[in-house]
């Protein structure tokens, strides 16, 4: 009987659900000169063991400056082979996962030149009329351009459309793309940012030869010792020895993760703000999340730039993070290596998921904050939170309540020199704070993090953001 239900139930509504479902997902189109260094393919390996949290609707190679002549779509396919062994155990752990085959038919390449070479009248390639195909369908959702090498194939897509289509069309359909970009890794970056002003576009500007990585929020997911060259941050979690352990011994899509050369998945925080860990808002990248933290403002000249920047970008912002070593650090890095523990777990759990039953796996926590999320206070109110966790494997949840100062507008002074926002009861479920007296109101970001006990320790958040007036 049960079973009938249950089949009535979805033969009147599944359709309803998996539309629904599907219109909350991301749209994502990868730009990668893969094969440049081991970075990209790493970087697709965990792409994929995500890719049931958005529709997959291209994934292009592309040239670069570090691999200024050729592409390596054929690099996809071989780590796309591997995917396809586990697709069906990545099934049995969560719904939605495409299938290889899914994938492969929107894989293709750009054309086999660098930057502004390959821009213009007669430049048309596959990668830049998929871009157009996809931006033409009917759907409202942004499309989001991840650029972990050159993106002339968007900047080829932009100019033939500004050539041939109205302005009106053209604004409508700028307007739905958001662009997260490596830093500058060819001429066409810049040459899009300044022709079409309304772009979302984030971006560490700067060019490799001039020294741009190192001071590119990216670098933040694991260039301790090499591009960025920073401390604070657990770097034994982002080096060779815990990948062959965690990530490199788990099955067929494991193996076709590469032995780090420089460092580990450079283009991995193009998607890290995608994930749906309840932390990450894509349209708010000011907020900050796994994928960094960046403001919207027209950054000056620096010295690594290939070109002035004319107009506003969502580009480098700073947290200030208590590190393992026991100190303070303020950079654009550490708004992504703070959460290195929590996104490093993450992607070792969905390991396990390509090769592991569901239950011999660790499933992350469901976390709610309980009431409105959105309040207006004053001076002197007093905030209650309240939380509640479940989690699926019935593992044990703690509670974290936090304030993230760098999120709102709310000023007061530093974690360095004395927070004075105390959250009374911050390992509970119920906990609460008094909003202190300062000279400049503004919003206030508190994030609960609710972590489990299973193996490896997973991390899911909300956020409660309040108005003080």
């Amino acid at each position: 009987m049960n079973k009938v239900l249950a089949f009535l139930i979805i033969l009147c509504f599944g359709t309803g659900f998996c539309e629904a479902a599907r219109s909350q997902k991301p749209r994502i189109i990868v730009l990668t000169d893969i094969e440049n260094e081991p970075d990209d393919a790493m970087s697709f390996v965990r792409f994929l063991v995500y890719s049931n949290q958005w529709d997959v609707e291209g994934v292009v190679a592309t040239t670069s400056v570090h691999q200024r002549r050729k592409t390596a779509k054929w690099r996809l396919l071989e780590i796309l082979d591997a995917y396809e062994k586990v697709q069906p155990n990545l099934l049995k752990h969560e719904a939605g996962f495409p299938t290889a085959d899914e994938i492969r038919a929107v894989t293709c390449e750009g054309r086999a030149d660098y930057g502004m070479n390959a821009v213009g009248e007669g430049m048309d390639s596959d990668g830049s009329n998929l871009i157009i195909n996809v931006l033409d369908k009917e759907d409202d959702r942004p499309v989001w351009v991840l650029v972990w090498g050159g993106p002339n194939c968007l900047a080829q897509a932009l100019w033939k459309l500004n050539a041939t289509r109205h302005k009106d069309e053209v604004d409508r359909i700028v307007g739905k793309l958001r662009v997260y970009a490596i830093s500058d890794q060819d001429d066409s970056g810049p040459w899009i940012r300044n022709n079409f002003k309304n772009l979302f576009y984030i971006v560490s500007p700067g060019y490799h030869k001039f020294g741009g990585y190192h001071y590119a929020t990216w670098s933040g997911i694991a260039g301790d010792d090499f591009h960025a060259r920073f401390a604070g941050a657990d770097s034994t979690i982002v080096k060779n020895p815990w990948l062959d352990e965690h990530i490199r011994s788990k099955g067929p899509l494991g193996k076709q993760y590469p032995f780090m050369k420089f460092l580990m998945e450079g283009d991995t925080p193009s998607f890290l703000c995608l994930i749906d860990n309840g932390l990450n808002n894509p349209e708010r990248p000011d907020w900050g999340g796994w994928g960094g933290r960046y403001e919207l403002y027209q950054p000056r000249t620096e010295r690594w730039f290939l070109e002035p920047e004319t107009r506003p970008i969502w580009t480098n912002a700073m947290d200030e993070v208590f590190g393992k070593d026991g100190c303070w650090h303020t950079s654009n890095h550490a708004t992504i290596w703070r959460w290195r523990e929590a996104f490093q777990n993450d992607f070792e759990a969905r390991m396990d998921w390509t090769i592991k039953p569901y239950r011999k796996a660790n499933h992350a926590p469901v976390i709610e904050i309980q009431g409105e999320k959105n309040i207006i206070a004053h001076i002197g109110d007093t905030i209650r939170l309240s939380a509640k966790a479940s989690d699926p494997d019935k593992n044990t949840v703690n509670y974290t309540w936090f304030y993230y100062p760098e999120a709102g507008t709310f000023n007061i002074s530093s974690a360095r020199t004395g927070n004075p926002l105390k959250i009374v009861d911050a390992d509970k479920a119920e906990a609460y704070f008094i909003v202190p007296k300062t000279e400049r109101k503004g919003t206030m970001h508190i994030i609960v993090a609710a972590t489990d006990n299973g193996i490896p320790a997973l991390t899911r958040y909300d956020r409660l953001i309040i108005d003080v007036k």
